[in-house]
């Protein structure tokens, strides 16, 4: 893997406590403390991977493998060849080369005729299993057949042949004869990307197409438009992207280094869009665009406030969260809205068009006298039933021009459209009542399947909500909700997961987020439900890993990363675990600075180590690394320090792990990230050994409160500020009565990054909790810790 991660126990360490987000089905310690993959004295390292897994390393896995006896060679001198004159099997052959070239060294030569040929490709109408994207790979020591229906199935094919040679060595590969016969168990294979909130370039975009490709993903939900951001041009309404293409992020991050506001801006012209959604289709994936309304429409209206409620007119949103801003039903914004769909349609040829309707806040249509004459004159009895009559509009609109309506469960509040398909966010209620009710249904709930939620609870994850959505997590969801029928669940499209981008501010941590719970997706849509297999998928990602790298896609190690659990500090030692989320591979490590292999010393039990140390650690599964290395400091500090990320949460009603603002050009790494319920900013250390440490030093920051709660504001906790400027306030035992330590704010206020503030603790003995909040008598900024570490007299 590409990333080396060096971190100290203060910023990872749980310091002899569990993290505040410790999940519940992680792997359970022994009797020692430890959690490791498997220790090594249990484990034959050399076996870990199946002769099956190693043979057919797919994800996802396929249908049907019959394996044989003997070995199929593949070098330089193959040559590729396509039965019939088909173009796009030859497209197909053609980039089939160009893959194995970049993932083996050499590309094989395409053209000439079948006798002879390494590798052949036939559109052939009589394969059995049946459908557009079924294929069979029949691989002898002679060559490879990959046979197809339908160009997709080809494809598909292509790329099973492609990750059976793309196991990280160069030159000739050595493929096990076998028959692959697949067909996939869904026709809707989604992901959703939101960039609306932060902007994906368009080779941003391919990249993620490229990963959807090889993981026979065939679904791209493109969410265009939201309140934060405008995406896409509409040459009859320029406003849309030069207003609301651009917005004035809050907190640092919004100005310059001479306090000038910095908008952060984006768009895809319409040519950009036609190449994007080729781009797609040559890669079989569908393009699904979303335009949000009635609601998320902020940054239209900021754009043309005519077409909001009179009277009103809002900036861009730099707040994440429920907008309240809606387009009004007059009949001139519905001629805006449909004037927008006509120039948006003929970019997308599929036949779904998202519109939204989520999340539709009704104070404004409530408040406005023309939209209360406009439900009345309809004889509708209430909000829902106006947001359904401004849906099933611009439904039969677009149905009148060959799409399909597509949007969120909401819809179904008020009666849906006839025709309407609806993706089931709120939980699986949504998909539940819909199907029941004869409509198809797209099974997407959060936070099932919400890949803005954290993977793991490791120091090095990206930001996002909690909870914890694990790789396991998306590997174990049910597509067919148990309470559907076998007729119902026939509506069942297929499932797909999104990501919403209020906290994935880099494309890193797009890839990082999407994948590899991709993978796990691809396969629950993909292979036969009877076949998923938790640790056989776990061998084949050993694969997987690899190929990542190979495409330069930097997918998240979070289910195999090495993390510790301190045990103890004792004569100047500490005693700790190593442990990974997955449970999967051996645990190998060192202690000179070295960088651990597959033939380093492997974990057994809890290892006891001197004062300073740094250990090196990663998990391996044969001889395959897992991982990027992680590396832990040992040191009095970091075993006496806890960052946000190990403490306690008072409350977890809102549990964000956010990036500081500052600095505001800041790179991934050059940013803090912090852990905070945005309703109640309140932290325990727990059971705190408080023999002679004498001073508590706590790392601060402040980050904008820009969420928008709508009915939950009043939730918010505010804490009367008792010195001028506000302070830190620490409790011993609980977060009530007076506080043991005072650490005022004064010296924070003066910078918009981190900030260390101390003072005396009185003597204690013993474990105790300890409780930090801000008494600021503000919400915004929100104050948020960053580490607490407890120092002793000497420090």
């Amino acid at each position: 893997m590409k990333r080396h991660f060096v971190t100290s126990i203060a910023a990872v360490a749980l310091a002899m406590g569990l993290s505040a987000c410790q999940r519940e089905d992680a792997p359970k310690a022994d009797a020692a403390g430890a959690t490791a993959a498997k220790p090594a004295e249990k484990t034959n390292a050399t076996t870990l991977i199946s002769a099956s897994a190693a043979a057919t390393p797919v994800i996802p896995r396929p249908a049907k493998v019959e394996l044989r006896d003997g070995r199929f060679a593949f070098g330089p001198q193959s040559r590729v060849a396509v039965i019939g004159i088909d173009a796009e099997a030859t497209r197909i052959a053609q980039d089939f080369a160009s893959r194995v070239q970049k993932a083996r060294g050499f590309a094989p030569e395409v053209g000439g005729a079948a006798d002879g040929a390494a590798v052949v490709f036939a559109i052939d109408a009589n394969i059995a299993p049946a459908g557009d994207e079924a294929y069979v790979v029949d691989i002898t020591p002679q060559g490879a057949k990959i046979s197809a229906r339908k160009p997709a199935g080809l494809f598909y094919g292509a790329v099973t042949l492609w990750q059976l040679l793309a196991d990280g060595a160069q030159g000739e590969a050595s493929i096990a004869n076998q028959r692959i016969e697949d067909a996939p168990r869904f026709g809707w294979r989604g992901l959703m990307l939101d960039v609306a909130r932060h902007f994906r370039t368009p080779d941003e975009v391919k990249a993620l197409l490229d990963q959807m490709a090889l993981h026979k993903l065939n679904t791209f939900h493109w969410h265009l438009t939201d309140d934060q951001g405008w995406r896409v041009e509409i040459k009859q309404y320029p406003r849309l992207t030069e207003v609301g293409g651009c917005r004035i992020p809050a907190g640092a991050a919004g100005r310059d280094a001479k306090g000038k506001p910095k908008p952060y801006c984006g768009f895809y012209t319409q040519d950009e869009i036609r190449d994007i959604v080729k781009y797609a289709a040559e890669r079989y994936i569908t393009v699904v665009p979303e335009f949000d309304l009635p609601g998320h429409a902020q940054a239209a209206i900021a754009s043309y406030p005519e077409f909001g409620v009179p009277g009103t007119k809002p900036p861009v949103s730099p707040d994440w969260g429920v907008n309240t801003w809606l387009f009004n039903v007059d009949d001139k914004t519905f001629t805006f809205l449909e004037n927008v769909l006509d120039e948006m349609m003929p970019l997308f040829p599929g036949q779904y068009f998202h519109l939204g309707g989520d999340e539709a806040a009704k104070d404004q249509w409530e408040q406005s006298a023309a939209v209360q004459a406009k439900k009345k004159e309809l004889g509708l009895k209430d909000e829902m039933q106006l947001q359904s009559w401004f849906m099933g509009r611009l439904g039969k609109y677009i149905e009148a021009h060959g799409k399909r309506l597509i949007g969120w469960d909401e819809i179904l509040e008020g009666g849906p459209p006839a025709d309407a398909t609806v993706m089931s966010w709120r939980g699986t209620d949504g998909a539940i009542e819909a199907a029941r009710a004869g409509h198809d249904v797209v099974m997407a709930p959060s936070p099932d399947l919400y890949l803005d939620h954290v993977q793991s609870d490791g120091p090095d994850e990206t930001p996002g909500r909690l909870k914890v959505i694990s790789l396991k997590d998306v590997y174990d969801f049910k597509a067919v909700p148990v309470q559907l029928n076998a007729d119902q669940a026939k509506h069942v499209l297929g499932v797909q997961a999104n990501l919403w981008t209020e906290h994935q501010r880099t494309f890193e941590r797009m890839q990082r987020s999407l994948f590899p719970r991709g993978a796990a997706l691809a396969e629950v849509t993909w292979s036969p439900e009877s076949s998923l297999d938790w640790n056989d998928f776990l061998q084949r990602m050993a694969f997987q890993m690899e190929r990542y790298r190979l495409t330069g896609f930097d997918a998240a190690d979070s289910a195999f990363a090495v993390r510790f659990t301190p045990q103890a500090l004792e004569g100047g030692k500490t005693s700790f675990a190593l442990n990974n989320q997955s449970g999967f591979g051996t645990i190998r490590y060192t202690l000179d600075g070295t960088e651990p292999t597959a033939t380093s010393q492997a974990y057994v039990h809890p290892l006891e180590l001197p004062l300073p140390t740094t250990v090196k650690a990663n998990a391996f599964a044969d001889d395959r690394a897992l991982a990027a290395t992680r590396a832990f400091e040992l040191n009095l500090h970091s075993l006496r320090a806890r960052s946000s990320n190990a403490l306690r949460s008072c409350k977890t009603d809102l549990m964000l792990r956010m990036e500081d603002d500052a600095p505001s050009d800041g790179k991934d790494g050059d940013r803090r990230l912090l852990l905070a319920d945005v309703f109640d900013p309140c932290w325990i250390y727990d059971a705190a050994q408080l023999d002679g440490i004498a001073t508590v030093e706590v790392r601060v920051g402040q980050l904008p409160h820009n969420y928008a709660l709508w009915k939950d504001a009043s939730k918010v906790v505010t804490r009367p500020a008792t010195i001028p400027g506000g302070a830190l306030e620490v409790r011993l035992g609980s977060c009530e009565g007076e506080p043991i330590a005072v650490l005022p704010l004064a010296p924070a206020r003066r910078s918009d990054g981190l900030t260390t503030l101390s003072a005396p603790l009185p003597t204690q003995a013993g474990r105790h909790d300890l409780c930090f909040t801000f008494a600021s008598g503000e919400y915004n900024p929100m104050w948020v810790v960053d580490e607490v570490a407890l120092l002793p007299a000497a420090h």
